[in-house]
């Protein structure tokens, strides 16, 4: 058994748990640290998606209450069959338009300097919707307090949520970030920092799970038994990692907004863009 390869995996696990929640890429970030560790080529690829399904299975643990809740009341509550049905209508945009340019993004966008790119850009977009959210939306009440239009996933509609889905599209661009993309598009339309960031974490589940799946299906040739430690490594880290994330970013967006993740990721990006253009540091793809 290769341990260098495990402690790969193993930090890898790590950062796909703590950046894949938060508006700051985590596929970005995988890319970026693979291509230091030397982890790179179609199976590196591969993992980094197959172990998005370990943090999913930290969103199912911490809302299992929840979710299950609304499964069990489908059939009989009109409220968790709205829940249920508002998941389904976000996740078929990005699913659609994922199977349609999947390989044409991974052939072209899957490298260094386009994440640093989108790093950046995302940086500036993030700083102007917080500025738009604040001074747009929300209506103040007779105390004073602002309030969003939506302020919880119960209230979302399907249009709500077929927007947001639609939003969710753009983070197939690796360095976007699908809950950058999903929180901060949902923000636009009206909708509370809490009620975006859980939504996201929802929709996260079929989106990510889907694709690890996927990707591990298609390249089943090239996987072997051998890989599995690897992969299982990577997933069981990124659970925990998620998990404390999870925890600690609904306790953060309740008081605090978006913009110290903008101006992280402009930092982060524009020091890879400089260290790649400059030769300081050979990014690999």
């Amino acid at each position: 058994m290769d341990l260098l390869l495990l402690a790969k995996a193993a930090l890898l696990g790590i950062v796909e748990g703590l950046t894949e929640f938060l508006p700051i890429s985590s596929t970005g970030h995988l890319i970026l640290a693979g291509s230091l560790l030397g982890f790179t080529g179609e199976n590196a690829k591969v993992f980094e998606i197959a172990i998005q399904t370990g943090a999913m299975a930290a969103v199912i643990w911490e809302y299992r209450a929840r979710l299950g809740r609304a499964l069990a009341g489908v059939g009989s509550d009109p409220a968790a069959r709205r829940f249920v049905l508002n998941i389904a209508i976000a996740f078929v945009p990005a699913a659609v338009i994922g199977l349609l340019f999947n390989k044409a993004i991974k052939a072209h966008l899957f490298a260094p300097v386009p994440v640093a790119l989108a790093f950046v850009v995302g940086g500036f977009v993030i700083l102007w919707v917080e500025r738009r959210h604040k001074a747009a939306y929300g209506l103040r009440d007779l105390e004073g307090r602002r309030h969003a239009r939506v302020e919880t996933v119960e209230d979302m509609s399907a249009r709500d949520a077929l927007v947001v889905g639609c939003m969710q599209c753009l983070a197939l661009v690796p360095g976007t970030s699908r809950s950058g993309a999903t929180i901060i598009g949902a923000m636009v339309f009206g909708l509370s920092r809490k009620a975006a960031t859980e939504f996201s974490f929802f929709l996260g589940i079929p989106t990510l799970t889907t694709a690890g799946a996927y990707s591990v299906w298609k390249q089943r040739e090239a996987l072997h038994a051998a890989d599995l430690p690897v992969f299982a490594v990577g997933s069981v880290l990124a659970f925990c990692a998620a998990w404390l994330c999870i925890r600690w970013l609904i306790r953060y967006v309740s008081t605090h907004d978006f913009i110290p993740f903008a101006w992280y990721r402009i930092a982060f990006g524009a020091v890879v863009l400089l260290t790649a253009y400059s030769g300081l540091v050979v990014w690999a793809d």
